[in-house]
């Protein structure tokens, strides 16, 4: 019997692992070519994937809701037509090597004492429960062991590496006098007690909630937010739009809005000041080469998204309105891919689209820095000329720059979100198109 295995394949710049949302296929069926087969879901993107061969579905290897890494296989195809023999549950054995020694790791799928999901919401794939439960790791232990994977995910050499440091014999955990830890970077909150009253409906997250809920409180915990604002007049851009909007339309086949002009300034401003564009690793700083801008997007779900538009700095603003329609257009209809989201280093977030005058927006990480661009009000002003200062009607809107402490001082991120302002304010309203 001819045998093709179906292994998870690479989706996106640093995309590791997948979880397998549902199967379009059951094993026994046909499938063709290039058919969809199953349906997986990375950080923040839902894929279909087709199938890389023609024949029967023998085998699936990881359940719905399981993680799979990728280049695991997942599935087996049979390309003689040979039919699926169900086979019963097994005890199967694989051998872990660490530096100092070699765990084997007994995995029935039967017989779990460790849960897929722990207290704090992390999800355990079978491979480190099985491990777990060989090694006799309580879940609070389990817990405690820092996530090297996707969203602090624990992978198979984070456990291995905590089995390693304690030794081969299980740590004996007293409720009563609990021993206290020698290296606690931050103390968890405790959720609180929250009561459920009368009439109360409970509403269970979906998957994507729940990711963007566990990234925005893992930034919090990481990054010490600081937060700036600047107030930028913006007539010139509001005229020239104005002015351009119906010939643009016509000669480009797009619509010209305020973002990418925005987007324009802020690389502008990255390039003068690019300790904005950096990452953090434990002790050292990582200086992006590229200027990749994220624009945080809401999903039809009500959800948020964040397309990247890589290498901004490459673009005029005709480019620039191309990619930011296009990919607008790609999250309302779901269609964005996973290398769509991924490299990103500095995020844009448009809070003026819900009438925001401003907002403190969480920083996107591994990123340290990001830009909310309020909403563009007219405001009584005074207006400075070479003859006195006058009243006048003017478009303004407020910058609002959050950044990680740790790498930007007040001064950087004070100076970055000025110099945006500057290049807003400085708009050539005679710019030809």
């Amino acid at each position: 019997m001819a045998e093709i295995e179906i292994k998870l394949p690479k989706m996106g710049e640093s995309v590791t692992e997948a979880t397998i949302t549902n199967w379009l296929k059951e094993v026994g069926e046909t499938i063709e070519m290039d058919e969809p087969l199953v349906e997986v879901a990375t950080d923040k993107v839902d894929n279909e994937l087709p199938s890389e061969a023609e024949g029967t579905l023998i085998k699936i290897l990881f359940e719905k809701d399981e993680v799979a890494q990728v280049g695991d296989v997942i599935a087996i195809i049979s390309t003689d037509g040979g039919a699926a023999v169900a086979e019963p549950a097994k005890e199967t054995k694989t051998t872990a090597t660490t530096d100092s020694k070699a765990v084997e790791v007994v995995s029935n799928p039967n017989t779990e004492s460790v849960s897929k999901t722990g207290p704090s919401g992390k999800f355990y794939s079978p491979l480190v429960r099985s491990i777990a439960d060989k090694e006799g790791i309580s879940m609070s232990e389990l817990e405690s062991i820092s996530g090297s994977g996707e969203n602090g995910r624990v992978t198979k050499k984070d456990i291995l590496s905590f089995i390693d440091s304690r030794g081969n014999a299980p740590v004996e955990v007293k409720t009563s006098t609990p021993a206290p830890k020698k290296s606690s970077p931050a103390k968890v909150a405790h959720k609180p007690n929250v009561p459920v009253m009368e009439g109360d409906e409970i509403i269970p997250m979906d998957r994507m909630r729940k990711l963007i809920a566990d990234h925005m409180v893992m930034s919090v915990q990481t990054s010490p937010h600081v937060t700036s604002y600047v107030e930028a007049d913006v007539t010139n851009i509001v005229n020239w739009r104005n002015k351009v909007k119906n010939t643009f339309l016509a000669k480009e086949g797009q619509k010209i809005t305020f973002t990418p002009i925005f987007m324009e300034a802020i690389v502008k401003a990255i390039k003068d000041f690019p300790g904005v564009n950096v990452s953090i690793d434990g002790d050292n700083i990582i200086q992006r080469k590229h200027i990749n801008l994220g624009m945080a997007t809401a999903l039809p779900s009500g959800n948020l998204i964040v397309p990247v538009i890589k290498d901004a700095d490459n673009f005029n603003l005709t480019g620039l309105t191309k990619q930011v329609n296009g990919l607008a257009t790609k999250a309302r209809n779901n269609k964005l891919a996973a290398d769509d989201i991924s490299g990103g280093t500095y995020t844009v977030t448009n809070v003026g689209t819900f009438g925001n005058v401003m907002g403190t927006p969480i920083i996107n990480q591994p990123q340290v820095a990001i830009l909310a661009l309020g909403a563009v009000r007219k405001v009584v002003a005074v207006i400075e000329t070479p003859n006195g200062d006058t009243i006048g009607i003017r478009h303004k809107m407020y910058l609002s720059h959050s950044y990680d402490h740790r790498v930007v001082d007040g001064a950087l991120g004070g100076m970055f979100v000025k110099r945006v302002a500057d290049y807003l304010e400085d708009f050539d309203v005679n710019r030809e198109i």
